[in-house]
């Protein structure tokens, strides 16, 4: 599994990026978010998602973890494919995605490409609950953690097996009580006491 790929950008178009790691080319389908951020660069650190079908295994690079996050959560929504991840995700940013989502807000969601009523009823029922929880998350971060210890801090106690609502609650917990731009383990040992 690819994690990121870090290297010069070889080839560019607003779908598709080339990026030389070492000599080696890698070949990535990108969001029109993605390519915006691109453009401006030389070389770029990419997080990639792959995808194996039977007829190909493709790969898709974000500029960010939390577009990344959000393809992958679009994955998981039955009937949606990772093309039509990608162009939900080329017509709104993840944060505004999220929004979206979180406010049922199916009108919007049929205003992008491929998206009909059922496709977006079912992206509503099946993500507004994660959804409400990483907006609720994310502004906790903003009055007092910064995202990436938050995002770390769950992301191993994800690991080490607990429930993502439980996770989150105890994160929120510790957050509040250690104040501001606490360090990652900090945070972790203080949520595993709330668990």
């Amino acid at each position: 599994m690819f994690d990121y790929f870090n290297g010069k950008v070889s080839s560019l178009s607003p779908t598709e990026v080339t990026i030389d790691c070492g000599g080696v080319g890698y070949h990535l389908h990108i969001t029109l978010h993605t390519y915006g951020q691109l453009k401006e660069h030389s070389s770029f650190k990419l997080y990639a998602h792959q995808v194996v079908r039977e007829d190909a295994q493709l790969l898709f690079g974000f500029a960010d973890q939390e577009e990344r996050s959000m393809f992958r959560e679009l994955l998981n929504v039955s009937g949606v494919g990772a093309s039509t991840a990608r162009v939900v995700l080329s017509s709104m940013t993840a944060a505004q995605l999220r929004q979206v989502i979180a406010a049922a807000d199916i009108i919007s969601l049929q205003k992008v490409k491929g998206i009909g009523a059922k496709t977006a009823q079912r992206m509503v029922v099946e993500l507004q609950d994660k959804m409400k929880k990483g907006i609720y998350l994310s502004s906790a971060s903003s009055a007092g953690v910064h995202n990436t210890e938050s995002n770390e801090a769950l992301s191993a106690l994800l690991t080490l097996g607990f429930a993502r609502a439980s996770a989150e609650k105890a994160i929120l917990q510790a957050s509040k009580s250690l104040g501001s731009a606490p360090k990652v383990e900090d945070l972790i040992k203080l949520a595993l006491s709330y668990l």
